[in-house]
């Protein structure tokens, strides 16, 4: 038997229960994105052992924020160092209003704005996608990491909160710092806010949020300055690919879609499909 006569009525058979039956949607989406992002952090988190060469790349980054007059992260720092609100506020900013902001407000699009939801959840993979490779061939160390400098990792500091934690190591690179998406995809959240919702408040929080996330990132010394460009940098690639998908692929695979579940076939005999002939067909043709 060909291989496209099995693999053809199975995939018709997996369109319809996901187009006809919501729950198979929300588990088939569920499964997606849970899957791309554990891939992310495992994989992420499996480029840990080049310290050396992490901590010569920080230093490259630091030489060239001096050459463009920005290393400004130490002053930064230090100017909240006495300060334990201020201390505890960007903390909350760099580990609230980063990943568990983004599974919310991506549930909630879901449900009310696929659309948008679509556009944001391919730019969110599509731009950790092309930071996985950025890691892998350029591993940087942020400063909390960089020997030299007096840096304080404040959230390990005064949270109890431990990124290299035995439990967090399979899923944790301390060494990804550039591009920091930890800066860009909250700037893709943002964006994603302030164009879907016109209320005056969301798209307030949309607008403050790059500038306070950016703030946290430096003052609890995850990321130098110049991460956050890179990070910016990634995600609009994301997004620029993820506009694309929506002009040109996804159209080609609707339609796709759509002959395969048009092709009428039935039963003719145990463990065999066949096309269904059409009125006026000769019986018996091919």
């Amino acid at each position: 038997m060909a291989l496209t006569e099995v693999a053809r009525p199975v995939a018709r058979r997996a369109i319809d229960a996901i187009s006809r039956h919501r729950v198979f949607r929300d588990i088939f989406e569920l499964s997606l994105v849970a899957l791309a992002f554990l891939l992310y952090f495992l994989v992420r988190g499996s480029v840990v052992d080049r310290p050396d060469e992490a901590i010569g790349n920080a230093l490259d980054v630091i030489k060239l924020e001096k050459t463009l007059g920005i290393f400004w992260e130490k002053q930064l720092q230090e100017m909240i160092l006495g300060n334990m609100a201020l201390i505890q506020l960007m903390n909350a900013i760099y580990f609230w209003l980063e990943f568990p902001l983004i599974a919310v407000v991506g549930i909630v699009l879901y449900f009310v704005r696929r659309h948008e939801y679509t556009v944001a959840r391919d730019a969110f993979l599509l731009s950790g996608a092309i930071a996985l490779v950025i890691y892998h061939l350029y591993p940087v160390a942020p400063p909390r990491l960089t020997p030299g400098f007096g840096f304080v990792g404040t959230v390990e500091e005064y949270t109890g909160i431990s990124y290299q934690a035995a439990s967090m190591q399979p899923f944790v690179n301390p060494y990804a710092a550039v591009p920091s998406l930890h800066f860009g995809w909250p700037v893709l959240l943002a964006a994603t806010l302030f164009w879907t919702f016109r209320h005056p408040l969301i798209r307030a929080f949309a607008v403050l949020l790059p500038p306070a996330q950016l703030a946290a990132i430096v003052f609890t010394a995850n990321h130098y300055i110049v991460d956050a460009a890179a990070g910016l940098a990634v995600a609009v690639a994301g997004l620029l690919l993820s506009m694309a998908l929506q002009r040109w692929f996804y159209p080609r695979v609707v339609l796709w879609a759509e002959a395969i579940r048009s092709t009428p076939q039935v039963e003719a005999a145990p463990g065999r499909l066949v096309k269904e002939e059409r009125p006026g067909s000769a019986a018996g043709a091919p």
